[in-house]
C-alpha cells in the first residue's frame, strides 16, 4: 500500500491514507546542487510508519521520517550521509491563533509533510564558517554543493531526510491520488464538480498548527470557485553589492544567501511567513495557511502562530539545520506529546 489521498467533496475534507510500505529511499547528509542533478532515482526496502490521530484539541503526527516516494542516491558528492528511521513525535493545536508579530523558527523545525518527513529549510553553513557574521548559504541558492536530490531534499548525519524546498514527489503523489479519486466522483458529472480536480494540495502541518499547501491557491483568496493561480512570495533580492572583506563575501545579491533576499509588502501574494488567510478545501469557512513557492523562501521561515516545543531539534555539532539536525539518538528535542490516541489506523482525522 502507498500513500494515498481521499477527498470529500461535501464538505472539502482530505484524509490521508498511510501503511507500512517499502519506500523509494536513500539518503545521506547534506548536498547542494541543482535538485536532482546527476542523481538517479533510489528505491529501498526501508517501511514508511505514519499516523496522525486527534485529541484534546491537537493533532499528533508520529513517523520514522521515511519519504513515501523516490529519493535521489545517497551518499552522493555532496552528502555522505545514508537515510536512517526516525523517532518522531509531533503535536500542533486544531485551533491555532494567529500572533501580531511572526516568529522567526531559530533552531525548530518548519513543519511536518503528511507523509511524515520533516520541512527544516535551514542550513548550518556560513561564510567563512563565521556564525556571527550572517552569511548563511541556501540550501537551494547554488553557492555549496550539500547533495540536494530532486525533491528539494537530503540527509542529516542521523539519517534524518527533509526537504528544503517543495517536495516533488510528494506532490506528484497526492496530485495523481487526488485526480483518480476526482475521476471516480465526477464521473457522469459537469460544471463544477469538474473543477474539483483540480483544487488546492493540503501537503502537511506547520509547527503551530497552520496547514500547508502547495504553491497553487485561489485567485481570490475568498472565494473557493476562483482559478487557482501560482503563488508569489514577496521576497525578492537586494539592489547593490554584498559588503566585502572581512565585512562580508562580496559580489552581487545573487541568492547565494539568506540574507541576499528582503521581504517587500505587496510585491507578492504571500506576507513575510510566505501565507496568507482564505478559504481551502479543507477549511471552507477560512483559515491562515502557508504556502511553498517555487522561490524564495520555498518553505517559510517565520512562523505566523505559536510554535509547538515538540518542533525543536536536538542541536548537534553543526547546530540547527545543518550537519546535526534533526534526528538524532531521538528525532527532534523539546516535549514530547502524549502518545497519539483517538482516531486511530492509517488515516489521519480531517481538519476542524
Amino acid at each position: 500500500m502507498g500513500l494515498r489521498l481521499h477527498e470529500s467533496c461535501a464538505v472539502g475534507l482530505a484524509a490521508m491514507w498511510f501503511g507500512m510500505i517499502g519506500v523509494a529511499h536513500a539518503h545521506p547528509g547534506h548536498d547542494e546542487q541543482p535538485a536532482g542533478a546527476g542523481q538517479s532515482s533510489v528505491k529501498s526496502t526501508l517501511k514508511i510508519t505514519v499516523e496522525i490521530a486527534t485529541k484534546d484539541g491537537y493533532r499528533t503526527i508520529t513517523s520514522n521520517g521515511i519519504p513515501n516516494h523516490a529519493t535521489g542516491a545517497f551518499p552522493n558528492r555532496g552528502n555522505p550521509n545514508s537515510v536512517a528511521p526516525q523517532q518522531y513525535q509531533f503535536r500542533v493545536p486544531l485551533d491555532p491563533k494567529v500572533n501580531e508579530k511572526p516568529t522567526p523558527m531559530r533552531g525548530s523545525l518548519f513543519g511536518v509533510a503528511l507523509n511524515g518527513v520533516v520541512f527544516d529549510p535551514g542550513t548550518a553553513e556560513f561564510w567563512n564558517n563565521d556564525r556571527r557574521g550572517g552569511w548563511n548559504y541556501e540550501a537551494l541558492g547554488g553557492g555549496m554543493n550539500l547533495g540536494i536530490d530532486a525533491n528539494h531534499a537530503h540527509v542529516q548525519p542521523s539519517g534524518a531526510y527533509h526537504y528544503h524546498g517543495i517536495p516533488v514527489g510528494l506532490v506528484e503523489q497526492l496530485t495523481k491520488e487526488r485526480g483518480s479519486a476526482g475521476s471516480r466522483q465526477r464521473s457522469g458529472s459537469t460544471g463544477a464538480d469538474k473543477r474539483e480536480a483540480k483544487s488546492m494540495l493540503l501537503i502537511g502541518y506547520a509547527a503551530d498548527g497552520f496547514p500547508i499547501y502547495g504553491s497553487d491557491a485561489h485567485g481570490d483568496a475568498n472565494d473557493g470557485s476562483s482559478a487557482l493561480k501560482k503563488m508569489k512570495s514577496s521576497y525578492r533580492l537586494k539592489s547593490a553589492m554584498r559588503p566585502g572583506g572581512s565585512e562580508g563575501p562580496g559580489g552581487k545579491f545573487d541568492g547565494t544567501f539568506t540574507a541576499d533576499f528582503e521581504y517587500v509588502q505587496g510585491d507578492g501574494d504571500l506576507d513575510e511567513c510566505n501565507g496568507r488567510s482564505g478559504v481551502t478545501p479543507e477549511y471552507p469557512g477560512g483559515t491562515y495557511y502557508y504556502v511553498l513557492t517555487e522561490e524564495f523562501p520555498f518553505i517559510p521561515r517565520f512562523y505566523r502562530g505559536t510554535p509547538d516545543e515538540s518542533f525543536r531539534k536536538n542541536e548537534g555539532p553543526g547546530g540547527p539545520g545543518g550537519r546535526g539536525g534533526p534526528g538524532g539518538a531521538g528525532g527532534p528535542g523539546g516535549r514530547r506529546p502524549p502518545p497519539p490516541t483517538g482516531q486511530r489506523g492509517n488515516r489521519p482525522p480531517p481538519p476542524p
